[in-house]
């Protein structure tokens, strides 16, 4: 079930000073997680930016007997590594520089899906729980993935929606599969694999769930889909970190908008505010923009759409053909490229918007549609 690639990686990773930036340096530089275990110490000075002490403790004995009880331990719990040197994790998240070296897995993830990954507060509020309901009774047709933390509240309405409406859900731990925490969630996550959703974590068996690992499992969540949304969260609340890497990644990102005096609310308006996130306005459009593949069979409309001509102001036209020329240009280039200020360009955008024709994204980019 396992090779030795497997066994050298997890050794590798657990050697002081080896993250998952310089593992992978490591990798590419040797070819294997085996080659680099045995000729680091001897060739460092091939590597750019490592010095003696990065590679001081490869080679460990004891690492390696760590090793071998992972392997045994995987082996008994039904559990799969995926090595990102070896393209096995989702193609997403190895987009990222930082992505994990090894990703621990139980149960199915169907990479074929497209993901949304969905994020919050542990105290979780009518607001978000009937918007949480909303969105998988709008999406409950389409094919996708929902990625959330298995963390109380926020999360755990999120994977039982996805149990509920069929949908396939993954669960982002914060520690090895030794554990789950919080436990209450034990019969949530055993649900999830029988569903077939999985589990996933970077940390290995020896890893508890501490307090900076959450953060550290928030990239993953943000990394492994186009798309990440934020339902509910207070200022400094976790979700702003997985909104913060979303961000990083160049990944869209949705913010639930609320009322100004609702704490739960306040780290969405940020978000939102600070040009982060784009506002929700409706659950349709949410759906919309995600871009989920709808089924190939559809009952037949009883009165069909018709496409309705629009027809264009003259700034109005100015600005969609510039727009639709030049996909996710800026606010900027586009004032350069038809000359007339942003001040004059902004309340056409609005008009334009309203009419369905076309869509801002974060950092005052448009796109036509």
């Amino acid at each position: 079930m396992y090779s030795e690639e497997h066994l050298y990686s997890i050794a590798l990773r657990e050697s002081s000073l080896i993250g998952d930036i310089n593992f992978y340096k490591l990798v590419r530089t040797f070819g294997s997680a085996k080659t680099a275990w045995e000729n680091a110490r001897k060739e460092y000075k091939k590597l750019d930016g490592f010095g003696k002490k990065i590679i001081s403790d490869i080679e460990n004995p004891e690492h390696l007997k760590f090793a071998e009880e992972e392997l045994k331990f995987c082996e008994r719990n039904h559990i799969k590594i995926n090595l990102r040197h070896l393209n096995e994790i989702p193609a997403l998240l190895n987009e990222c520089d930082d992505a994990p070296a090894i990703l621990y897995q139980k149960g199915t993830f169907d990479h074929a899906r497209q993901k949304v990954s969905i994020v919050g507060t542990r105290n979780i509020t009518a607001y978000g729980k009937q918007f949480i309901h909303d969105f998988f009774e709008e999406a409950k047709a389409c094919r996708f993935i929902s990625v959330s933390g298995l963390a109380l509240g926020i999360d755990k309405e999120v994977h039982e929606q996805s149990l509920y409406h069929e949908i396939p859900t993954a669960g982002v731990l914060a520690h090895g599969f030794h554990t789950l925490y919080p436990s209450k969630n034990k019969k949530l996550a055993e649900k999830i694999l029988e569903e077939n959703g999985c589990l996933l974590t970077e940390f290995n068996s020896s890893r508890k769930p501490d307090r900076e690992n959450f953060i550290q499992r928030n990239r993953i969540v943000a990394g492994i889909s186009p798309a990440t949304v934020v339902v509910e969260t207070a200022f400094g609340g976790g979700s702003i970190s997985t909104a913060t890497y979303a961000n990083v990644y160049n990944r869209e990102v949705y913010a639930l908008p609320g009322k100004i005096t609702d704490k739960q609310s306040q780290g969405c308006n940020h978000l939102i505010f600070q040009n982060k996130a784009s506002a929700i306005s409706t659950v349709k459009d949410l759906v919309k923009d995600l871009g989920f593949n709808k089924p190939q069979t559809r009952t037949e409309e009883l009165f069909p759409y018709s496409e309705i001509t629009i027809q264009f102001t003259g700034n109005q036209k100015v600005v969609f053909d510039a727009i639709f020329e030049n996909p996710h240009i800026s606010l900027d280039e586009l004032s350069d490229k038809i000359d007339l200020s942003s001040h004059k360009i902004l309340p056409v955008i609005l008009e334009l918007e309203l009419l369905g024709k076309v869509k801002s994204f974060s950092g005052r980019q448009f796109l036509a549609i």
